[in-house]
């Protein structure tokens, strides 16, 4: 009752108050509602089991650090409504969800690795959950759609996570370090975060474009009145019989294995090219009979149609001539000119030299952790090797966090160049060299501070596994605007549990004191 009443003493003197203080109120009332819902706990006040090695009360105890301190929460929200309000009027339409309700949603969906499905769940069921996005006890009834889970959490982008990110760490660092303890030493690396694609083949993948064109020319032309596409269905049926005939030839173990594996895959090609072209006269039909005098709106629609239908028309010509090559004319792919997936085209082929995996499917992070394992900075690295993003990692992680003054590599950074660039930025660069090393070389890697910091590198590895448990093992979402905000939120995730596992240990190590002392209490 007392939080309920100072509320409302809150609101009857409101009217009074300065406009600049009215002002930033109002940006916190915009960020989240002030005013609780009956039978609620104010977030400072939820308690959490110390005991608990579960990760849900790590995450969410982050969470309440972010809520009760207020330079650390505004600056956060700040930055929320910078990127996701714009120009926004809140005196208009229907309220949307709270900027703190999407943060706390969107941390627990990478923080947990869950899907929607657990994530609504959650946000449903779960009480602790509940009162940590402000709601009361049984007696309040609101729930969330999955549909609007899904609308709002991809609010969130890779720009606007990495300066919340910053600040996070930032904050973080102020639990942790020591007031002579200023210099922050990082270590950088690199993985491969797989995309959601099945195992590529070119056959599977000229199904696939051929299939999702036939059905978007078949809707297209039903809308517009344009004949042609009647049995679409069938024609779907006839091209996987004739893909799956090609698929099974290339397991034949007789003797004239190879020449039914030609004639198979030719019939294949032969179907595909058929359709291909009927394809490409529809959309010609479509062009001359659709009125471009529609409304914008739906002549926007239909270019948009039209566009998919030509991208995929474009990946089946590629698939289809690579398939000729490869099968019919008995050439060699080379691996620059390979489709990986048609659906997510960002998709590369990566082999990193593990033991049991020689090729993933995806895109390669990097990241930089600090001593204290805080993740200070990653990056997506499209199209880019480790050597590229050496000098990038620490001037991007400087501009943040200028006390970083060290920093270890593994040998895929090195290049002569980066030698020399790292040491303009760094006072202490470890990065191993590839080959022999000259005399000058060996004295400087056998100093103690460089075996030292050297010794400590594969601490990285560390936060790379928590992160891959963390839901950064493959990325469910499509598009590399999905991936890269994917991988922001796990990243930030991360930082956010690290300081609810350190808050948990504080308070741990403040219990175990108080239990040890209580038999001389009770003597006494």
């Amino acid at each position: 009752m007392g939080a309920m009443l100072k509320y409302r003493l809150f609101y009857r003197f409101y009217d009074i108050l300065p406009l600049k203080l009215r002002q930033k109120e109002l940006l916190m009332q915009r960020s989240f509602n002030p005013q609780l819902e009956l039978g609620a706990i104010p977030i400072e006040e939820i308690k959490f089991n110390p005991r608990s090695r579960d990760d849900i009360p790590q995450i969410l105890r982050g969470l309440q650090f972010i809520y009760t301190c207020s330079t650390t929460r505004q600056a956060v929200f700040e930055v929320l409504q910078n990127h996701i309000s714009g120009d926004i009027n809140f005196d208009n339409g229907r309220p949307g969800m709270d900027l703190w309700v999407l943060l706390v949603l969107g941390t627990l969906r990478l923080g947990l690795n869950c899907d929607y499905d657990r994530l609504h769940d959650l946000a449903n069921e779960h009480k602790t959950i509940r009162a940590m996005l402000g709601h009361g006890d049984w007696r309040d009834e609101h729930l969330y759609g999955l549909q609007t889970l899904r609308d709002n959490v991809v609010l969130l982008t890779e720009e606007m996570l990495q300066e919340i990110n910053a600040i996070i760490v930032k904050a973080g660092h102020a639990l942790v370090k020591k007031k002579e303890d200023n210099e922050l030493k990082g270590r950088c690396d690199s993985f491969v975060v797989e995309t959601h694609v099945e195992y590529p083949t070119d056959t599977g993948m000229l199904w696939d474009a051929m299939r999702k064109s036939i059905i978007l020319i078949a809707s297209l032309c039903q809308t517009n009145g344009v004949e042609g596409w009647r049995q679409a269905s069938y024609n779907i049926l006839r091209l996987k019989s004739h893909w799956r005939k090609a698929q099974r030839s290339n397991r034949s173990r007789q003797a004239n294995a190879q020449e039914k594996k030609k004639k198979s895959h030719k019939a294949y090609l032969r179907i595909a090219h058929q359709y291909f072209e009927k394809t490409n006269d529809s959309i010609q039909q479509l062009q001359e009979k659709v009125d471009p005098a529609l409304s914008p709106e739906s002549w926007s629609r239909f270019q948009d149609k039209l566009e998919k239908i030509r991208q995929f028309q474009d990946y089946a010509a590629i698939l289809m001539d690579q398939i000729n090559r490869r099968v019919l004319e008995e050439e060699s792919i080379p691996s620059e000119e390979k489709i990986y997936s048609i659906f997510q085209p960002h998709t590369e082929s990566i082999s990193k030299g593990k033991a049991g995996v020689p090729v993933e499917l995806g895109i390669k992070v990097c990241i930089m952790e600090d001593q204290h394992q805080f993740i200070l900075y990653h990056q997506v690295m499209e199209k880019l090797q480790d050597v590229d993003v050496a000098v990038p990692m620490v001037t991007e992680t400087q501009k943040h966090f200028p006390s970083l003054n060290s920093c270890s590599f593994d040998k895929g950074f090195h290049s002569p160049s980066n030698q020399v660039d790292l040491c303009d930025h760094l006072e202490q660069v470890v990065l191993p060299k590839k080959g022999r090393l000259s005399s000058k070389e060996k004295i400087k890697t056998s100093t103690p501070d460089y075996k030292k910091v050297r010794r400590q590198h594969s601490a990285v590895e560390s936060a790379i596994n928590a992160l891959e448990q963390h839901g950064l093992d493959r990325c469910p979402d499509h598009g590399v605007a999905g991936f890269r905000r994917y991988v922001a939120l796990s990243v930030f995730a991360r930082n956010l549990q690290r300081i609810g596992t350190i808050l948990t240990e504080k308070e741990r190590a403040k219990l175990k004191r108080k239990q040890r002392w209580e038999p001389y209490r009770q003597v006494a």
